[in-house]
């Protein structure tokens, strides 16, 4: 199980703290936000893009995060493969599933995943890794726990296409026991961690 550090709205001084305390893997909602910490973190963190990726950021994505957990589209898929440095390595890449009735929720649909993936398998530079799932908020522990054994079903398709994946993301602070139940590989921890985070002028 991967523990990942969500650090939105935290100073860089709890990068750190979490870092010492032996966490290793830490998550952003905002490139902007995390290029400033990622500049001043100890070089062995690894960087997780969590949140909502526009074509104007895909280029800081692809220089200085390890991850990006949020592909939902092809164009964005491609603009990584072509922005991530050769030096670099590549780019670990989880597709995001939009839950059902996802309303303006970001992601791709289940029915549409399989050609996203694909595409992305096809594109040099990037490594699909498998699937990064956020389920509305509005659930009941019985609907969320359907929707992340539907997430698992995706997940657990794609493996048997033959894409190798070993990455399933999901389950947050409120809801990371049930997540794991139903069998999720990487969790993205932020309130259980840091306590309740300040909101910016930017939300």
């Amino acid at each position: 199980m991967t523990v990942v550090a969500v650090t939105k709205s935290q100073p860089p001084e709890s990068v750190r703290a979490a870092f010492d305390a032996g966490l290793t893997e830490f998550g952003e909602n905002y490139v902007q936000e995390a290029l400033a910490k990622i500049a001043t973190a100890p070089r062995d963190a690894v960087w997780h893009c969590i949140g909502g990726l526009q074509a104007n950021k895909t280029r800081p994505a692809a220089e200085r995060f390890t991850w990006v957990q949020t592909v939902a589209s092809a164009r964005i898929a491609e603009r990584l493969s072509q922005q991530r440095p050769y030096y670099a390595g590549d780019l670990q890449v989880c597709l995001q599933l939009a839950p059902e009735a996802a309303g303006d929720r970001s992601g791709v649909l289940a029915a549409e995943l399989a050609a996203l993936a694909a595409v992305v398998a096809g594109l040099p530079r990037l490594k699909l890794r498998g699937i990064m799932f956020m389920p509305r908020a509005d659930l009941d522990p019985a609907a969320l726990r359907k929707e992340f054994a539907r997430a698992r079903a995706v997940f657990d398709a794609l493996r048997t296409a033959g894409h190798g994946v070993d990455t399933l993301s999901m389950g947050m602070s409120g809801d990371f026991e049930l997540a794991i139940a139903e069998g999720s590989t990487m969790v993205r921890i932020g309130t259980t961690l840091f306590g309740e985070r300040q909101k910016t002028r930017a939300e």
